[in-house]
């Protein structure tokens, strides 16, 4: 069996998938909150439009969110990957997931706590993969009009470090739609799964045989831990030689981002699949390093 939220983070190979696929529709957003005076919880149904509710939040000044502005698919799908953009991650305002346990063919309540969240990481896509079925989840919300931002490129595109959160959706799809990361049908570089390689961890002490590799002093980090950084997915794929507008038969990589694999016309699996292993045979062979698919492979017997 196969669950299926919105479908947007998916690579599906060309022979299908032999199984049944259960496509969650569940609907609902239910305010609520533990005090009076708080900014309320909300529960929401893992069917419901992930946009929707960003927009939804941000039109009642509820924070928390913003940053996740424009990313394609449903509730449901943004605990299982801990879905991340722009400094934040929706696993700052998750209180809780309410699953279907298939192991204990029960439906449980998962606390925080429980789901294991890292980097691009939970218990849903990890250690308990194919065991919980996600039916909706409550987030705590903050009541505010203004927010800090802690991504460089967004304080750029705003002009400061806090703004309306509003204001802070706003820029935040107009940095993606210039990146062909908004689903755009006139748009052919947005014909893709979004990013599709995972910005790899790397050991602090790593950082200057990077740097000799990619025959530069400055190599981009973000402070993960005292002994790790990550570095940016996209530029060590440039690095190996994989620009912007890459083909590889009938894929390529976007013209606007590089880290969007796009079907440049009748594109099976297979030929997408062909492209991110040369991609990741090039970041392994320049720099050891190993990328992550982002995307989830449905259908394949050796992904």
């Amino acid at each position: 069996m196969f669950v299926l939220g919105g479908g947007s983070n998916l690579l599906v190979s060309d022979h299908g998938f032999d199984g049944l696929v259960v496509k969650i529709e569940l609907q609902g957003t239910e305010p609520h909150s533990v005090h009076a005076d708080d900014a309320p919880r909300l529960t929401v149904a893992a069917g419901e439009d992930w946009d929707r509710l960003v927009s939804y939040c941000v039109e009642r000044d509820l924070c928390g969110i913003e940053c996740l502005s424009g990313i394609p698919g449903s509730v449901g799908g943004t605990p299982v990957q801990n879905v991340g953009a722009y400094g934040q991650e929706v696993s700052s305002t998750i209180v809780s997931v309410r699953c279907f346990d298939r192991q204990c063919n029960a439906i449980v309540q998962l606390a925080k706590s429980d789901c294991r969240f890292l980097y691009r990481t939970s218990i849903f896509n990890s250690t308990a993969r194919d065991r919980y079925v996600v039916l909706a989840v409550t987030f705590q919300m903050s009541a505010e009009h203004t927010a800090s931002v802690g991504y460089a490129e967004l304080e750029r595109e705003l002009g400061g470090s806090t703004a309306p959160i509003r204001e802070i959706r706003d820029a935040v799809i107009r940095i993606r739609r210039r990146k062909s990361m908004v689903c755009d049908p006139d748009d052919p570089n947005s014909v893709s799964a979004g990013s599709f390689f995972k910005n790899p961890l790397v050991e602090r002490d790593k950082i200057d045989a990077v740097a000799d590799a990619g025959m530069t002093d400055n190599v981009p980090t973000f402070n993960v831990s005292v002994d790790q950084v990550k570095i940016p997915a996209a530029w060590l794929i440039e690095k190996a030689g994989f620009q912007k507008g890459f083909r590889l038969g009938r894929a390529g990589i976007s013209q606007n981002h590089s880290l969007a694999l796009i079907n440049l016309g009748d594109a099976s699996a297979a030929d997408m699949l062909e492209l991110a292993r040369a991609i990741q045979a090039g970041v392994k062979a320049k720099f050891d390093i190993d990328l992550m698919p982002e995307p989830t492979f449905v259908g394949f017997s050796d992904c």
